[in-house]
């Protein structure tokens, strides 16, 4: 155990910042920004003069091109990362974790266009409508695969320990430890803590080793001490009724001396960016947190788009569709669709359609296998279920099984994406919390589909819907559409 620094224990000196702040240690921070920013923007220039070119030889192919638009070249490259900054798009806040990112190249798109609209009208150069209309989307493309291998490259060396920032957790100990937790849990956010500064432990703190394997370094007040100590980047504050209002500010005048991040948990559990902003006011900020979208425009919009995908996915993959009810039918004897009772939106009851995957008399056997069940509690799986049919592995494999629940989309019995559609007996043991999937249609994948289907706990794959009610939009569905294809193709957690 380290020994502990002492601090001022009057509470109206807590976090008062010191004076002399030593701008050698400032300068050794934040190296993982400036490895990551010269690759970006290095990356940036050539995605800038490489769409110039490319838009100036297929307006004017390799004989035409006017010796103006050889000049334009680089010019471009620099102007596009210049609209980038612009556009706050280098912003180290934003780097490798928010969406922020990906928007702020559509806003350096529109600004280019400006930037060249306001340049040809003060130069009196006429550019070529068919150069801009190919440069402006190829930039944006561009811009936007760039910045997702960008994030790709950066989570892979995080998920190594690789270009994290040190952070100084601090907090209530209960809250300390779900966001260690968090940081655990998820690398690519950058984020390695170092060290923990925590209240209402059951012990005093000197008696307590570490939370989460994390050491403990003090109490709240000691934050400043246990960032100095370990040169730490980040101090992420938990929430905590002690650490708000002039403690806080306080803090953050500390740290922005020590040229430390600051970031605050508002113990908000599973509420998305897009759903909280900030509203000002004169002496106090305040978290504005919007209602989820349930409102009837925008399940209406997610209707006609479920069903409008699900008619056209039917129409692409009715071939797949007839060859594998005709494998089924020639290979065992039964129907060739399996049906079966679940719960939708607000407890409506429905019959789901699958590709039978098991023996006819799966129901019967079910009860001599449940002691074996592999699942999570409430669900019941098995890794090596006997009852399941050669074709119905390879079916369950690559969850072809589940394609003809397109006919539930498209009859309004479900969506293409939302939570997992439960059983009427699995519903019959919902705490109250549960019973919250039922506000939306449930669809055939989801959240907890991409995140480890039949390999999670109930306790996660509970959170991951809930998670999912609360936050839905038609561009995240689009997110988890895409997410989809790849976790079936890994054939993760399916059995």
């Amino acid at each position: 155990m380290v020994e502990r620094l002492e601090v001022p224990v009057n509470s109206t000196e807590i976090f008062a910042p010191s004076l002399g702040g030593t701008p050698e240690r400032i300068s050794l921070r934040n190296g993982w920004s400036r490895a990551y920013l010269t690759r970006l923007i290095i990356v940036d220039v050539a995605v800038g003069v490489l769409c110039s070119v490319a838009a100036a030889m297929i307006r004017f192919g390799d004989s035409d091109l006017q010796e103006p638009y050889l000049w334009i070249v680089p010019v471009v490259g620099l102007c596009w990362v210049a609209a980038l900054a612009m556009a706050n798009a280098y912003e180290r806040r934003y780097l490798g974790i928010s969406t922020e990112e990906y928007r702020s190249v559509g806003r350096a798109v529109v600004g280019m266009l400006a930037l060249l609209a306001v340049a040809s009208f003060l130069t009196n150069w006429q550019l070529a409508r068919a150069y801009v209309l190919v440069l402006m989307p190829l930039l944006l493309v561009s811009g936007l695969a760039t910045r997702r291998q960008m994030r790709l490259w950066l989570g892979r060396r995080r998920e190594k320990g690789e270009l994290m920032q040190r952070t100084v957790v601090v907090g209530r100990a209960d809250a300390a430890a779900s966001l260690l937790r968090s940081m655990q849990n998820e690398p690519t956010q950058g984020l390695l803590p170092v060290a923990v500064c925590a209240s209402g432990m059951d012990a005093s703190w000197d008696a307590t080793s570490s939370i989460e394997g994390v050491p403990v370094m003090g109490t709240p007040r000691d934050a400043i001490s246990a960032a100095d100590l370990y040169d730490a980047e980040v101090v992420a504050v938990a929430s905590h009724p002690d650490l708000a209002g002039k403690a806080l500010r306080r803090l953050a005048w500390a740290l922005e001396e020590r040229g430390v991040e600051l970031i605050v948990s508002p113990g908000l559990l599973d509420v998305a960016g897009p759903r909280m902003s900030i509203r000002p006011s004169n002496n106090l900020s305040l978290l504005h947190v919007e209602r989820p979208a349930h409102a009837t425009r925008s399940m209406f919009l997610k209707s006609v788009m479920d069903r409008t995908l699900a008619f056209l996915l039917v129409l692409f993959l009715s071939p797949l569709l007839l060859t594998v009810a005709l494998l089924i039918k020639i290979t065992d004897p039964g129907p060739v669709f399996f049906m079966q009772k679940r719960v939708g939106v607000r407890g409506e009851i429905f019959f789901i359609y699958k590709f039978r995957t098991m023996c006819v008399d799966a129901e019967k056997r079910l009860e001599a296998l449940r002691a074996q069940s592999d699942g999570n509690g409430v669900l019941f799986k098995m890794k090596d279920d006997p009852r399941v049919t050669r074709v119905g592995k390879v079916l369950r494999r690559f969850s072809i099984d589940e394609l003809p629940q397109l006919l539930n989309v498209l009859f309004g019995d479900m969506s293409l994406v939302g939570p997992r559609p439960p059983l009427p007996a699995e519903v019959e043991q919902y705490e109250p919390d549960a019973l919250r999937r039922l506000h939306v249609r449930p669809g055939m994948t989801g959240l907890w589909q991409v995140s480890g289907r039949s390999d999670l706990s109930w306790e996660e794959s509970l959170r991951l819907d809930l998670r999912y009610v609360d936050n839905w939009s038609p561009i995240g569905d689009l997110h988890i559409l895409i997410r989809t294809f790849r976790a079936v193709t890994h054939s993760s957690g399916a059995y």
